[in-house]
């Protein structure tokens, strides 16, 4: 029996940038009954309220939250629910450096503009700073999900920015997530640095958890977990993530 259940976001609980669905909503919240639960993605704090915390309502109650675990930006921010204080408590962050932010920025830009892939009218800011990485949306953050569907879907643009900025500022990684998305973090801060925080933080082993994702070919920000060995589902869409956590809910009642 596993002991915690671990989720990428976008594609796997939610449609992209949009809030979980009641049904998705109330079964992960389940799921807090039995398991220690993460979430762990590029986002920023807020986009975890509002895609995932929010919708759940009266089900997120103060108990359940206590078993769920917010891995922001890769999980090199780490928020905890506080029961007492009925509020999110920030265990840690490890902040990149302005010249950092700079540079991953600049490489993004470029590599874009040289593939042909920087758009002067976005929906939103195109690089945004996410304090411990930096995310490239290439339609903007505030896209449409059907526009974000339809602008790379074999990731075949993402892959061409990737390797050009991967030679411009070879000192970070690059990772393709999302459906526009490409994060840049310091070396050793993808998801394998989110997940051993998450281990040490429970006193779990890798062998304790079951993680979702839709992004575990190589190059995806999934990847690292499975390369980790940590037993993996592999998601095209959260209606999949959806039907398994039934199924792991029906045994475990």
């Amino acid at each position: 029996m596993k002991k915690v259940l671990a989720f990428d976001i976008d594609e796997t609980l939610n449609v992209a940038k949009t809030p979980m669905t009641p049904d998705m909503a109330e079964t992960l919240a389940e799921c807090m009954d039995y398991f220690q639960v993460c979430a762990i993605s590029g986002q920023k704090f807020d986009q975890f309220l509002h895609q995932l915390v929010k919708p759940m309502g009266e089900a997120g109650t103060p108990e359940r939250l206590a078993n769920f675990h917010l891995m922001v930006a890769q999980g090199t921010q780490y928020y905890r629910f506080d029961v007492a204080k009925n509020d999110w408590e920030l265990v840690y962050s490890h902040p990149l450096t302005d010249e950092e932010v700079e540079q991953m920025t600049a490489a993004l830009e470029t590599a874009s503009k040289q593939t042909g892939n920087w758009y002067d009218n976005p929906a939103g800011e195109i690089i945004e700073n996410r304090i411990s990485l930096v995310a490239f949306s290439a339609l903007g953050q505030a896209a449409t999900p059907e526009d974000k569907y339809a602008w790379d879907p074999d990731m075949e643009k993402r892959k061409s920015i990737v390797a050009i900025a991967q030679e411009l500022a070879p000192q970070f990684e690059f990772e393709i997530g999302g459906t526009t998305t490409i994060n840049v973090c310091r070396p050793g801060t993808n998801k394998v640095f989110g997940m051993t925080g998450l281990m040490e933080q429970l006193n779990v082993t890798k062998e304790d958890i079951l993680y979702f994702g839709d992004m575990v070919q190589p190059g995806g920000n999934d990847y690292p977990v499975v390369q980790m060995g940590i037993d993996t589902i592999a998601v095209k869409k959260w209606q999949d993530t959806l039907f398994a956590l039934r199924g792991i809910l029906g045994v475990s009642k």
